[in-house]
């Protein structure tokens, strides 16, 4: 059985240790920083990273922060092997690619020729069509909609429930507000809102 241990012992691990346990995957345990977290859901949390504890077993970054997923991937080592959380009702495309350190939830379908990079959130029941390309730390929020050939720069959040038509970049590090439809590119380190969305603010 393949071992993994998660790096944030937080309810979005929670949903992570439902889709490893249900593919068959050993939890062996969680790191956190906060030395107060010592279990979640019957698992034992280790206190910070242990490169001996780790040992050959595989890390997923179980954090829902994009931002925050990315400094913890800049400190850790750089030999580290990251496993994938893909839940088995995902339905996921043969032509299709995941990356290592990304997680697929419960019902998220990824279609033809999608590519989704490193340490990505695919969440539940989110669609990502065909030729979608996610650049690295991206997160697709539950039920989110991306069509065909969309592109997400790095660490940017597509909200729940929101939808971007076809043909659509969004920037890197920008936020896609719950609920909103994307009709026109979005620049870089911006949130936009409504239908259409539109740029509310900056993010720097």
């Amino acid at each position: 059985m393949k071992s993994v241990f998660l790096y944030g012992a937080s309810g979005h691990a929670k949903v992570i240790i439902d889709s490893l346990t249900a593919s068959g995957f050993e939890v062996k345990g969680l790191f956190d920083d906060n030395p107060n977290v010592k279990e979640l859901l019957g698992y034992k949390v280790f206190g910070s990273y242990n490169s001996e504890i780790l040992k050959e077993s595989k890390l997923i970054i179980s954090i829902g922060l994009n931002n925050i997923r990315k400094k913890v991937e800049d400190k850790l080592p750089l030999n580290i092997k990251y496993g994938k959380a893909i839940h088995p009702t995902a339905i996921i495309s043969e032509h299709a690619t995941v990356c290592d350190g990304s997680v697929v939830m419960q019902g998220a379908i990824i279609q033809s020729a999608a590519s989704v990079g490193r340490h990505c959130i695919i969440n539940t029941a989110a669609s990502v069509d065909h030729d979608c390309l996610l650049e690295d730390f991206v997160h697709i929020s539950p039920n989110a909609t991306l069509c065909g050939n969309v592109f997400i720069g790095e660490g940017s959040q597509v909200g729940a429930g929101a939808v971007v038509i076809p043909g659509i970049r969004v920037g890197k590090w920008s936020l896609v507000a719950a609920g909103s439809v994307v009709m026109r590119d979005v620049p870089d380190n911006v949130l936009v809102m409504g239908n259409p969305a539109r740029v509310v603010k900056k993010l720097i």
